[in-house]
């Protein structure tokens, strides 16, 4: 009954968030920024607390970590959301037909949207900016990893809805236990979609047991094709970067598919990793290409779960291909859909590689690592969907509507 009374609350809530203009929505976000600034010792503190209880070691240690620059970048993506054109009541289709009825397809809120996510405490920062903007109520429930720091940001986010004259229910935070997931994946009448971020096993689970409608946001297992006509330079900054940017989030480079012609080139392109130390699980003939040049603590022989793995740390595999089509398959074999890349100044590979690839985001010429809502100029993101229905890629203001159909007549009946 506790979380049938939550649910209940929410729903009720995000009713009334409907009613709200545009301008007060807004200056709701906009007081949230300035809030969060001002308490980023409440939030530092808390944030430390459940920084103690995980190893340095641990891969999510990065994604729970928040500093003051990490806090200002929160607060600055929050008032971006807040600058945004409101993505509701867009007219996407509109038509008089010959009975006379006005017909209009219109962007509106999916109500009440349940996230399920793990150490990442800014996604519940950029999860309620993104559905306050776009009307929704929304239902969080973050991991034990990140409970200190959650509990203390809904918390100021409920300050400042309450100081707005807004209802605090259309943000509440489950317990940051397994009943409370059941809970909100069963939630249906409730809860109008679930949404999913963290890892692949996470989002299978969700996936698999969820009675409420779910948005894959997926894992990322993310290949950089370097072709037979790749530039070096071009292909050493963008491995390098797509790699150790920050190794903990999805779109971060898992694996190097190298054409066999350019092995003498692979200890240049892997030449910047080992300032970081990555660690390298490489194929027969790159582990070869490499012995030598590269550092043989970090040098491993790639065994086969080196492929189709998603490392979230300092490590990749290297798989070398024989031809275009062989890395394609590769790709399309070990792939989670998410963001994969090829390095060539052959424009028909790189047209090719647009069209066959099946992902979320397809680049040429540039690393993964730019898949995210922000760098796509969409404000804070969800996060990256990787299914073929309703949203791919970034999920972002846009994403977070369906519609209805508006049909205005003038006592028309159907014959």
């Amino acid at each position: 009954m506790e979380f049938l009374s939550i649910f209940n609350k929410v729903k009720k809530a995000s009713r009334e968030l409907g009613l709200l203009p545009e301008e007060k929505v807004n200056s709701v976000l906009l007081l949230l920024a300035d809030e969060i600034e001002s308490r980023q010792a409440e939030i530092l503190v808390a944030n430390q607390i459940d920084l103690a209880k995980m190893e340095l070691s641990n891969p999510m240690y990065d994604r729970l970590k928040l500093t003051p620059e990490r806090i200002k970048n929160i607060a600055s993506d929050t008032r971006h959301v807040a600058s945004l054109a409101s993505p509701l009541g867009r007219v996407l289709k509109h038509d008089i037909l010959p009975n006379g009825l006005d017909l209009s397809k219109v962007s509106v809120p999916f109500g009440v949207v349940g996230v399920v996510y793990e150490a990442r405490p800014n996604v519940t920062i950029d999860v309620a900016s993104l559905c306050l903007k776009s009307g929704n109520a929304c239902v969080l429930k973050g991991g034990k990893d990140a409970d200190e720091s959650n509990k203390v940001i809904v918390q100021i986010i409920k300050d400042v809805l309450l100081k707005s004259g807004v209802n605090p229910d259309v943000v509440s935070l489950l317990p940051a236990t397994h009943e409370a997931t059941a809970e909100m994946l069963h939630a249906n009448g409730y809860i109008d979609v679930v949404i999913p971020r963290g890892s692949s096993r996470l989002i299978r689970f969700v996936r698999e047991n969820a009675t409420v409608p779910v948005i894959e946001t997926g894992a990322g297992i993310c290949h950089c094709f370097f072709d037979e006509f790749g530039d070096v330079e071009k292909g050493t900054r963008i491995i390098n970067n797509a790699k150790t940017r920050r190794v903990g989030v999805c779109n971060a480079l898992d694996c190097l598919v190298l054409h066999r012609s350019r092995l003498d080139d692979l200890h240049l392109l892997c030449k910047p990793l080992q300032e970081s130390n990555v660690i390298i699980h490489a194929d027969h003939f790159a582990f070869n290409a490499l012995k030598g040049y590269y550092p043989m603590e970090l040098l491993k022989v790639a065994t086969e779960d080196s492929f189709g793995t998603e490392f979230l740390s300092y490590a990749m595999s290297i798989k070398t291909v024989e031809s275009f089509d062989e890395a394609v398959e590769h790709i399309a074999c070990f792939s989670s859909k998410h963001s994969e890349s090829i390095v060539t100044e052959n424009e028909e590979h790189a047209e090719a590689f647009i069209k066959l690839v099946d992902a979320a985001c397809v680049y040429t010429n540039a690393p993964t690592s730019f898949t995210d809502g922000a760098q796509f100029g969409l404000g804070a993101e969800i996060g990256i969907s990787t299914q073929k229905l309703h949203a791919r890629g970034p999920m972002a203001l846009e994403e977070m509507t369906t519609y209805k159909w508006v049909v205005r007549g003038d006592g028309q009946v159907r014959l």
